[in-house]
């Protein structure tokens, strides 16, 4: 039980960025389909719930330290090679994305130069990796029941101070912008767009487990968390829509309005997503090459996470952005491989299990 909690819970520290927990990436995918985003929310739970249960079992059959052999596993030969390109890919680039990210937002809290704030992300990304993998997990779990608290205390404040009517917030929600044509679409892409990033660290967790059941209660515990968190975010934002609409960063601004040391905390909330992020995303970046027993797996970690605040300072956070967007077809590519791949195991145990004929 507290193996699959801490698994759950770092794949929601994992999943959690800065755009999830800021509030505008479920503000796109959700708040702005009116009340129907709340339904969306439920999808996405049940979305993630299922393919955080297979990866995680996944990983705990091939009982490996890198996505690879899964990748290949689900998708075969040629179709792994191009999903197992892609994945390594992004997960670089959205760690990238979170070294620039924490500089503008340290900048943004404290006065500190972003310059100076990605480098204190990425010095203490390096020395959490030096760490062994079970001490990561530990890491990344520990800011999630955090997060959670901050986002509930919100929502009560939301709930309780909501000046308009359902029917006045569904208008000014619907009049946000939207990332997709419908509240289903919304739901599907939202997730398809995070396990396309976080497949790869859910697999090398669930390789630390050998009791498959175990590991895929990790990943259904990882989904209900998420899936919790989107609607608790999605429902404060609804009915605060009319103090929120065209901020930037709506949960900070929800915060900041309680009392300014919330914001303050919200905003190390942040921080510490931000942070859980490039660690998981650099960590499973790194397997994929260096074996983490391996003499030489720790210098990888720190010439890689140098070159990462290298990348943050060149522009490469644009590049990312424009691909930013293929993430989402990638991970349905991905969610189709699972189930196929998930199909043809409970075939195969069908058959097994069949009674031989008389």
């Amino acid at each position: 039980m507290r193996k699959s909690l801490q698994i759950g819970a770092a794949f929601v520290g994992l999943i959690v960025g800065a755009g999830f927990a800021s509030g505008q990436e479920i503000m796109q995918y959700f708040t702005s389909f009116g009340l129907w985003g709340t339904v969306g929310g439920i999808l996405a739970t049940i979305a993630f719930t299922f393919l955080g249960y297979m990866l995680a079992q996944l990983g705990s059959d091939l009982q490996t330290s890198s996505h690879k052999e899964v990748i290949y596993h689900i998708g075969g030969r040629y179709i792994g090679f191009i999903l197992d390109v892609l994945i390594t890919f992004f997960l670089f680039g959205v760690a990238v994305v979170m070294f620039a990210g924490s500089g503008s937002t340290f900048h943004q809290m404290f006065g500190i130069p972003p310059l100076i704030g990605s480098l204190i992300m990425v010095a203490a990304t390096i020395l959490t990796l030096l760490l062994n993998i079970k001490n990561i997990i530990n890491l990344i779990a520990v800011i999630t029941p955090y997060l959670m608290a901050i986002i509930f205390i919100i929502l009560i404040y939301s709930i309780f101070t909501m000046d308009l009517s359902l029917a006045d917030a569904n208008t000014i929600a619907k009049e946000q912008g939207s990332a997709a044509s419908n509240w289903v679409l919304g739901a599907l892409l939202y997730v398809s767009y995070n396990i396309a990033a976080g497949a790869a660290l859910l697999i090398v967790m669930g390789g630390t487990i050998k009791d498959r059941k175990v590991a895929g209660m990790g990943g259904i515990y990882g989904g209900i968390m998420l899936g919790a968190l989107i609607i608790l975010i999605n429902i404060a934002m609804f009915v605060k829509i009319d103090v929120i609409k065209g901020v930037d960063m709506p949960t900070l601004e929800l915060a900041a309005q309680i009392h300014p040391m919330v914001g303050v905390l919200m905003g190390i909330a942040l921080l510490g997503m931000m942070y859980n992020t490039a660690v998981g995303m650099f960590y499973a970046f790194t397997v994929r090459f260096v074996q983490p027993e391996k003499k030489h797996f720790k210098p990888a970690i720190v010439v890689i996470g140098l070159l990462g605040f290298g990348a943050s300072l060149v522009g490469f956070t644009t590049l990312v952005g424009k691909v930013y967007s293929t993430m989402g077809y990638l991970g349905l590519a991905l969610i189709i491989a699972i189930i196929l791949s998930w199909a043809r195991k409970a075939k195969r145990q069908k058959t097994a299990n069949a009674p031989e004929p008389l």
